[in-house]
C-alpha cells in the first residue's frame, strides 16, 4: 500500500469536533475495568508465545473473518470505509465494504425471537422513531477485537439529514470492559458506487506465509519474534 489508496479525511463536520465519541464530554473511551486490563495482558501474552502455531491463533481480521472497520459499530479506517444501507419490506441489510460484512436487520413485526447463539457481528433488531432507524444489537461472540465481550450491547441510530449526509451515532455498554457505556456520532457522506467486493479470504496470501514461514524457521532452529 502507499499514499495512493488511503482516504485521508479533509473536511470538518460541522461542529468542528475533534473526536468522534461525543459522551464521555472529553471524547474520550471511559477507563477501562480491571478484569478487562488483565485479561488483554493476558491475550497479549498468549498471542506473543503462541501467535504462530496454528490459523486458530491469529486474530479474526487476519483470517478475514471480522474487523478492520466493519464492527458493529462502524467505524472509519484508512481505507475501505464504504458502506451499502438496503431497505425492503420488513428489513434493511448493511453491507460494509471491509471486511465485505453483511447484517440482515428485521425490523418492528418481523423482528421474530432472537436466536440461542451468539455472533460475530451480534444478533440485531431495528425500529422506526420517526426518521430515525434504531439498531439494537446483542449477543456478541466477543472476538472480534480487544475492546469487545459478550456482554456488550449496542444501540446504533441513522437518520437521514440532507439527500447527501446519513448521521450515524452509536452507544457502546459494555460492564465487562469499560466502567461506563460511551456514546459516538459520525456523519455517513453518499458517494458514487459502485461498491466493489472487497476478496479478503480469497487472496489472502498473507496468513498462509505468516504460518508457513514460522515452520521455516523452527525446521532452522531460529527464533520466532512476533
Amino acid at each position: 500500500y502507499n499514499e495512493f489508496w488511503y482516504e485521508r479525511g479533509v473536511e470538518l463536520t460541522s461542529d468542528k469536533r475533534t473526536s468522534l465519541i461525543v459522551d464521555p464530554p472529553d471524547g474520550r473511551r471511559p477507563p477501562r475495568t480491571e478484569s478487562s486490563q488483565i485479561a488483554a495482558r493476558e491475550r497479549a501474552t498468549a498471542r506473543r508465545e503462541h501467535m504462530y502455531d496454528s490459523y486458530e491463533n491469529r486474530s479474526s481480521a487476519d483470517r478475514c473473518l471480522m474487523g478492520f472497520n466493519a464492527g458493529p459499530p462502524m467505524v472509519s479506517a484508512t481505507y475501505n470505509n464504504n458502506v451499502m444501507i438496503f431497505q425492503a419490506p420488513g428489513y434493511v441489510a448493511i453491507l460494509n465494504e471491509m471486511v465485505h460484512n453483511a447484517r440482515i436487520v428485521p425490523l418492528d413485526d418481523n423482528a421474530t425471537e432472537k436466536p440461542p447463539f451468539e455472533q460475530y457481528s451480534g444478533v440485531s433488531r431495528g425500529h422506526w422513531e420517526g426518521e430515525t432507524l434504531v439498531i439494537e444489537t446483542a449477543q456478541f461472540q466477543g472476538g472480534s477485537s480487544g475492546l469487545t465481550s459478550t456482554n456488550m450491547s449496542l444501540v446504533e441510530r441513522l437518520t437521514r439529514i440532507d439527500p447527501d449526509t446519513v448521521a450515524y451515532e452509536f452507544t457502546v455498554t459494555d460492564p465487562t470492559v469499560f466502567t461506563v457505556p460511551y456514546t459516538a456520532m459520525m456523519p455517513f457522506r453518499r458517494t458514487d458506487g459502485p461498491l466493489f467486493e472487497y476478496a479478503c479470504h480469497e487472496g489472502n496470501i498473507g496468513l498462509a506465509g505468516i504460518l508457513g514461514g514460522a515452520r521455516v524457521l523452527e525446521k532452522e532452529g531460529r527464533e520466532l519474534r512476533p
